[in-house]
């Protein structure tokens, strides 16, 4: 009697009939039976998967505890951190939201406008609410972008570092949070009709549009010129928060002539502009005074949310130095320690420290310029003298090693 050939019991082809025929306990299973098998499998949990990033799953924490958070890393700006908290904790609540399909309100997400001096805080605050929430987070420099075609960088690069802190996990990326800096900078730079085009003011403002608003966009995964051989990967910027900042130089020119500007005749109450303080004039600032500035009003009609944060003042430097969690004290107190030296810095000295940064306008980033100025002496011998073991930065050691420096040269040249 003739045996019968082993087939697939899958296909039911013979062994003659296919590249390889695998043997189990119960009968034969062919190569490409396994091969059609594997790539279902894989579908279905590439399908699985997605199913599950639809749904984002984070800790989404409370306005007032947004805010406790960040007192410990930035000093004083409480109504701008009142403003972010609120507007990153509604987008947040917006995209927990089930999607149920009978419901027709759409909330739209709110993107924000930061107006403040340099060293205020702008940068560091929307860094630390993105640490806090665990989300991915990028800086992107408008100074760089210009119009498609034009040398520099496109609006779609801003996208390329917000995917790459996602690692290139394009759900988590269309969840998370992007700082444009040096927004100002792309300020129209006149409201007279011009024979050339723009390219790194208006019409930049024009290209962050559609990114604004929500739409589609094909970001290159490496950044730098889009070209047609290039693979684009497709991010939906719709759930992208994003937060613009720039100090706005000059702008409180627009704001005093929005506020003394009353109409022929008498007054009813003549104190009404006596009340306005020409020191904090940021805080009346409106979406009017940035149209007035340069920025065009569809970009503006993007940014809902207007906020400023207040010139730092003296004692406000004096607590960012010493009380924050990142103190710069701390972290050179730390330094030292490394080296088994305990450092100690007197209040006069601190003052001064404050006083030369005051002078010289750099806000909280100066404060940093100068205190290396005057400690960088001692980092660079001490780690060699091993009996020393204890240091304190008196007023006197202070302006001695600051006096030395180009700042104070500069200065007395002035």
């Amino acid at each position: 009697m003739k045996q019968q050939q082993p087939y697939c019991v899958l296909c039911g082809r013979s062994q003659r009939e296919v590249p390889l025929l695998m043997e189990g306990m119960d009968g034969h299973i062919c190569s490409d039976c396994v091969s059609q098998a594997y790539q279902v499998v894989q579908t279905e949990l590439h399908s699985e998967k997605q199913k599950q990033k639809k749904t984002p799953k984070f800790q989404l924490i409370k306005p007032i505890e947004m805010k406790n958070y960040i007192d410990k890393y930035v000093i004083g700006q409480d109504e701008a951190k009142r403003h972010l908290c609120v507007a990153v904790y509604n987008h947040y609540k917006r995209l927990m939201q089930p999607k149920v399909k009978e419901d027709d309100i759409y909330i739209e997400k709110s993107n924000i406008i930061m107006v403040g001096e340099t060293g205020t805080g702008k940068t560091y605050m929307a860094r630390t609410i993105a640490k806090m929430l665990q989300v991915p987070f990028c800086i992107a420099d408008a100074t760089v972008v210009t119009e498609a075609g034009y040398v520099g960088e496109d609006v779609e690069s801003i996208l390329t570092r917000l995917l790459q802190s996602a690692d290139y996990d394009v759900a988590k990326a269309e969840m998370g949070i992007v700082f444009i800096d040096e927004i100002d900078k792309i300020a129209r730079k006149s409201d007279n009709p011009s024979i050339t085009r723009d390219v790194s003011g208006e019409g930049v403002q024009q290209a962050l549009l559609k990114l604004l608003e929500g739409a589609v966009v094909n970001c290159p995964p490496q950044g730098g010129r889009k070209h047609p051989d290039q693979k684009m990967i497709p991010i939906n910027t719709e759930n992208i928060l994003f937060i613009c900042g720039g100090a706005f130089d000059g702008i409180q020119r627009h704001i005093s002539k929005r506020l003394n500007t009353q109409p022929i005749g008498f007054s009813s109450d003549d104190n009404f502009f006596e009340e306005f303080d020409d020191n904090h004039l940021m805080r009346y600032i409106t979406s009017q005074d940035l149209k007035s500035f340069g920025l065009i009003p569809e970009l503006l009609g993007r940014l809902p949310v207007v906020t400023f944060l207040n010139p730092l003042t003296k004692d406000t430097l004096l607590t960012i130095l010493t009380d924050p969690k990142n103190a710069l004290t701390k972290q050179y107190h730390k330094l030292f320690k490394m080296e088994g030296i305990d450092l100690e810095f007197e209040k006069a000295a601190l003052e001064y420290i404050v006083d030369q940064a005051m002078e010289y306008k750099l806000g909280a980033r100066g404060l940093r310029s100068i205190c290396e100025a005057i400690i960088t002496d001692a980092m660079f011998e001490l780690p060699s003298q091993t009996d020393i073991k204890h240091l304190t930065i008196t007023l006197p050691y202070a302006r001695e090693k600051f006096e030395r420096t180009v700042f104070h040269k500069m200065k007395k040249a002035a």
